[in-house]
């Protein structure tokens, strides 16, 4: 398992060419070597690429916004193959389909078609989950759902470890449950904030290892899934600066024997 970069954890410095170039570097400053472009500003593929390419960063997936998924299927393709990266990613459903078990079955019947044009083009269709997932509507969790929707080689599942806890699951066991296509996966620890003067706690984002995640089990897991890339992640409000908590990750993982 390769440990990378979700970008979507710095995207404030990612919205102009220029920006994007200086922090490519201090990415890849850093140690890391691959990257999940999610976030940036309006930069052209070619850009993107060049600019990667001149500090050694591979792309191996994106979020890119599921209405192009759905409706410029060929283009977002072709964007792909220009990155490099073989993985198409959306960042979680729609909101026009959250509503209700019917909407979660119309998302299914859409995305398929896509989702079989990627496959066709040598690249996988992936899906990000957060908390909403882990709802049932007839006594099925919208995660199991949408996992029977579609073929295996046709959806795959970016795990993402906070949101998984934070909706009352176990990454453990869904890694395990979806073993064959979890190829990528969010590393994203959760910790809890005291409110001063209330007795009251916050989940929260923080960095992996960091947090109270089971990380030992989850590495087993990974390894029994044969998760190909893990991408650090934060997505929060209360996170200090974004870089130095990319750097505490991957400090940390590298101690574990990732790279």
């Amino acid at each position: 398992m390769k440990i990378g970069a979700q970008l979507y954890t710095v995207h404030p410095f990612t919205q102009t060419e220029s920006d994007f170039d200086s922090t490519i570097k201090r990415v890849a400053d850093i140690g890391y070597s691959y990257v999940q472009v999610s976030g940036i500003g309006p930069i052209s593929p070619d850009k993107v690429r060049a600019i990667c390419d001149k500090y050694g960063i591979k792309i191996i997936i994106t979020h890119t916004r599921p209405d192009r998924v759905l409706n410029d299927t060929e283009n977002v393709i072709k964007e792909h193959q220009v990155l490099g990266a073989n993985y198409v990613g959306i960042g979680g459903l729609p909101e026009v389909y959250k509503d209700d078990l019917q909407g979660i079955n119309k998302f299914i019947a859409d995305y398929n078609p896509p989702a079989k044009k990627i496959f066709d083009a040598g690249m996988k269709f992936m899906y990000h989950n957060h908390q909403f997932e882990f709802l049932k509507y007839d006594g099925q969790l919208i995660i199991d759902r949408i996992a029977e929707g579609f073929q295996e080689d046709l959806l795959g599942f970016t795990i993402d470890t906070y949101w998984v806890q934070a909706g009352g699951g176990d990454p453990v066991f869904y890694l395990r449950k979806f073993a064959g296509r979890v190829d990528t996966i969010h590393f994203k620890d959760m910790s809890l904030l005291k409110v001063p003067g209330q007795y009251i706690h916050i989940q929260k984002n923080s960095e992996v290892l960091e947090g109270n995640l089971n990380w030992p089990e989850i590495f087993k897991a990974c390894e029994d899934a044969r998760v190909k890339y893990a991408f650090v992640e934060q997505d929060d409000e209360y996170m200090e600066d974004p870089f130095e908590c990319l750097k505490v990750s991957y400090n940390n993982l590298i101690k574990q024997g990732y790279k």
